[in-house]
């Protein structure tokens, strides 16, 4: 069993338990204590797990999901240059479907700038109301507005989301896991994503480097599902080679 398997194994047993045991994770995966100690202070470091006397415990904040403002102001300078490596793979007059991510926001500020004659399909409301003059054509997902997240849910925006087929999914999610797959927090949300992987001939997933050997509440689908996988810094060798296994296409900057 690799280290990430093992690794998430633990954080299964931490949403079952809400604790952990260094003694009997050791005897459960037939490794060493210090081995296990230290996927725990992986573990810590992520935001997984808080380390306590013995073992560790589930950090609450997991599962929680910010507001929309909050999560705008987290690593805002990765998420302007992931914006940056987006434009490149949209072309004048696609259709696009996006969701309410903070990352996504700021990959259609640079993309409605530079390209003309887009349709976007979205169940943010900020995005309506920020680009609602922009020249574009705006489609709204309706549904049940959450006052939080700003974004549209429920049954409605199932609907209208599964009435179209577009060029292109942009969205992003809360964690990866090279053996959970992509993973979220809202189940609303994350509902309208996967029904948003499957309306596009091209899926594309923004995420900033935090995002990467991390695990959240629900899980979202396999990185077979995805084309494009767009990031601020280069990922480490082990998920380079992990995701040219599932031929998905990886964008960071160039190095200085």
């Amino acid at each position: 069993m690799k280290a990430f398997e093992r690794r998430d194994l633990i954080i299964n047993e931490l949403y079952r338990h809400k604790k952990v045991h260094v003694a009997d994770l050791a005897q459960k995966f037939n490794v060493s204590e210090e081995t296990i100690r230290r996927d725990l202070d992986k573990l810590d470091k992520e935001g997984l797990a808080k380390k306590n006397y013995g073992g560790a415990i589930l950090n609450a904040q997991t599962n929680e999901d910010p507001s929309y403002s909050s999560r705008h102001q987290v690593n805002i300078q990765a998420k302007r240059s992931i914006a940056s490596l987006v434009l490149e793979l949209i072309n004048d007059g696609d259709s696009l479907m996006t969701d309410t991510s903070s990352t996504a926001f700021e990959a259609l500020r640079t993309i409605i700038e530079h390209r003309s004659k887009l349709t976007v399909i979205t169940n943010s409301l900020v995005v309506l109301s920020e680009f609602q003059h922009a020249g574009q054509t705006l489609i709204s997902t309706g549904g049940i507005l959450g006052p939080e997240t700003s974004s549209f849910v429920g049954r409605n925006a199932s609907q209208t989301i599964q009435k179209y087929h577009v060029d292109v999914a942009i969205f992003s999610c809360k964690a990866l896991s090279m053996n959970a797959g992509l993973c979220d927090s809202n189940e609303g949300e994350s509902e309208l994503k996967v029904l948003m992987q499957q309306q596009a001939n091209k899926v594309i997933l923004l995420v900033d480097h935090s995002k990467f050997d991390r695990i959240a509440f629900i899980k979202l689908f396999s990185f077979d599902k995805v084309d494009y996988i767009v990031t601020d810094q280069k990922p480490s060798e082990e998920w380079i080679e992990f995701l040219g296994n599932y031929q998905v296409s990886l964008i960071y900057p160039a190095a200085e």
